[in-house]
């Protein structure tokens, strides 16, 4: 569709060429109806014709009117061709024409043309060039008009008419040109406002995610190392730390990949990326029992959440339920998938907590960032059961 602008341009360009058409139908219907077999008034139609295509024609190529074609139409078809005419069609007697009213409806359809060339010199020309081709349009087209009709003839309203209405298409042409100018450049600036916001938005997404994985994965692992709950120098930790290590690196990498993009829209196994999740979590100390059946292909997106989710939850039990085991269960349910993480841990009241981490934080990252926000985005939902020596349950479900 195109700027704000070039709707509003195209628009004017279409309203004037209608407000054109229209006199070009008069002329038509006075030509044939008055003259079939004669030359002259359809070779003036056919004039007028072909200059009025090539200036619409050209100006719908360019996107906007030339300027100097717009010159060539008050010229030519404003003040030129009415005069010509006029002094091609025969000598006048007594005041009038002969024979009497024959060329007034022949050619009387030219003066229409006044006000649809002032229209396009009111949209197309500077303030100054177009009050200068509409003065000129008035200092021309009244001797025409009074050539054709005489003067004893011609009713000094009509004269005025005729006036009033090169004047006033040009004035209207004009006003409405800057009306639909303004809102088009205003519209134009919302739209980068809002693609600005947009970016920033995207941004702000970006930046969430990126946190969001860090805790998950690079912050838990360094928390137990440090804590010294796990030898950091066994196999598995050292794996984990080199997988992590290498996550880091395609996260700073993935801004410059020009295939990241077209791989999110891919499907995936969500087995997969479940059991990366689960064996993050045992190369930590935690048992985890995983059952998975007959899950489907998801989108990249929704097994990267659901994966992400999982960790989180695994990552919980492990640092707050204190027990060593957790159970995980995945079905594929129709085209879905629904994801079970329940320990037997000492639970914690999830009122209490407004919805945040087990750890008591409630504006941290753990079920309320991690867990709820990242299933609401990818369009599931995410439920918790647990009490106080309870144990918890963790369930997932994509889609909602």
């Amino acid at each position: 569709m195109g700027s704000g602008l070039q709707r509003a341009q195209r628009f004017m360009m279409l309203a004037t060429g209608l407000y054109r058409a229209s006199h070009l139908t008069a002329g038509f219907a006075a030509v044939l109806r008055k003259a079939p077999g004669e030359v002259l008034p359809w070779v003036v139609f056919g004039g007028i014709l072909a200059s009025s295509a090539w200036l619409y024609g050209n100006a719908y190529a360019r996107g906007w009117f030339d300027r100097r074609w717009v010159w060539a139409d008050v010229l030519v078809t404003g003040c030129s061709v009415p005069l010509l005419v006029c002094l091609a069609t025969g000598a006048r007697s007594g005041g009038g024409w002969v024979p009497g009213g024959t060329e007034v409806a022949l050619y009387g359809w030219l003066f229409l043309l006044g006000g649809s060339v002032s229209a396009v010199a009111g949209v197309a020309l500077a303030p100054r060039p177009a009050v200068g081709a509409v003065l000129l349009l008035l200092g021309t087209t009244p001797a025409a008009y009074l050539w054709v009709i005489g003067q004893e003839a011609a009713p000094g309203f009509a004269l005025v008419g005729h006036l009033n209405s090169v004047v006033s298409s040009a004035v209207m042409a004009r006003v409405f040109w800057w009306y639909l100018r303004r809102q088009g450049t205003q519209l134009d600036e919302a739209k980068e406002r809002a693609l600005t916001a947009e970016a920033a938005r995207a941004r702000q997404t970006e930046r969430i995610a990126h946190h969001r994985a860090l805790h998950d994965t690079v912050l838990a692992t360094l928390t137990t190392i440090a804590a010294g709950r796990v030898d950091a120098n066994a196999p598995l930790v050292r794996e984990r730390c080199a997988r992590e290590a290498a996550y880091l690196r395609r996260l700073i990498q993935r801004e410059d990949d020009p295939e990241a993009a077209g791989a999110e829209a891919a499907e995936v196994a969500v087995g997969t990326a479940l059991e990366e999740a689960v064996h993050s979590a045992e190369c930590l100390g935690l048992k985890v029992t995983a059952q998975y059946h007959e899950l489907p292909a998801v989108p990249r997106p929704v097994a990267t959440a659901l994966a992400a989710a999982v960790s989180e939850a695994l990552n919980n039990v492990r640092c707050h339920a204190a027990t060593g085991q957790a159970f995980l269960t995945a079905v594929g349910v129709g085209e879905g998938v629904s994801v079970t993480v329940v320990d037997r841990g000492a639970g914690f009241d999830p009122g209490a907590l407004g919805g945040g981490t087990p750890d008591g934080s409630a504006s941290g990252t753990g079920l309320r960032r991690s867990i709820h926000a990242r299933l609401a985005e990818i369009g599931g939902r995410s439920e918790v059961d647990s009490a106080p020596g309870e144990g918890t349950s963790v369930q997932l479900r994509w889609p909602a």
